[in-house]
Formats: C-alpha cells, sequence, structure tokens
C-alpha cells in the first residue's frame, strides 16, 4: 500500500529507531487486515444499509497513524538539524559556517508533504 515518496522519507530520517518504528508501523496493516471484515457495498440497495466493513475502517486508521507519526518525525529532523546548524554557527569560524549552510541541505529530508 505504500511506495514512493513516504519511503524516500523514512529511509531519510536521521535516527535508525524512527526508521525501524516506521517500516514496522507500516508492516502492520498486514497483520490486521487478513483477519478484518471486508464489508459490502450494493449500488442497488435502496435501504441504504450497506456495511463499510472492518478493512476500510482499519485501513483508514492505518493511514491517520502513519501520517501522524512520519510528520511528527519530520518535525523532530527539522528540529534537529536547526539545533545542529545553530550550534556549528556560535562555535565554528565564518569559512567554516558557510561550509555548512551548503552541506545541510543534503541532510533535509525529500520535500513531500503528508499532512
Amino acid at each position: 500500500l505504500v511506495e514512493g515518496a513516504l519511503h524516500e522519507t523514512i529511509d531519510a530520517l536521521l535516527l535508525e529507531d524512527w526508521r525501524l518504528d516506521m517500516n514496522e508501523l507500516i508492516e502492520s496493516i498486514n497483520q490486521i487486515l487478513p483477519n478484518a471484515d471486508a464489508g459490502y457495498y450494493d449500488e442497488y440497495d435502496e435501504d441504504d444499509d450497506n456495511y463499510e466493513g472492518e478493512k476500510a475502517q482499519a485501513i483508514r486508521g492505518w493511514i491517520r497513524s502513519v501520517l501522524r507519526k512520519i510528520i511528527h518525525y519530520q518535525a523532530e529532523h527539522q528540529r534537529i538539524l536547526d539545533e545542529a546548524a545553530d550550534t556549528l554557527k556560535v562555535g565554528l569560524p565564518r569559512d567554516i559556517v558557510i561550509v555548512v549552510k551548503n552541506i545541510l541541505p543534503f541532510l533535509e529530508l525529500p520535500t513531500h508533504t503528508f499532512g
């Protein structure tokens, strides 16, 4: 269910614990779906008693969890980078600060937004 941008962002996270946590969360849907009721939908049902099922509810909840967590880790990642940059600016000579400013963009996460 998950491809591309999210995996790129996960791979770029600073801490391995964050990457492991995200990958476990992504894989968790594979444990949930096999046991969930699929529900049913009948477009010709005049009584409108269609049943959404547990799978749809589980997927929506799982997506919310994945998004909430990746947004949190993105914010923490940026906070750590900003803190490191500020520390370097104070403690290093001016020419090295210029070099650091040129390196920091390579440490930033991909520009995908998930929220």
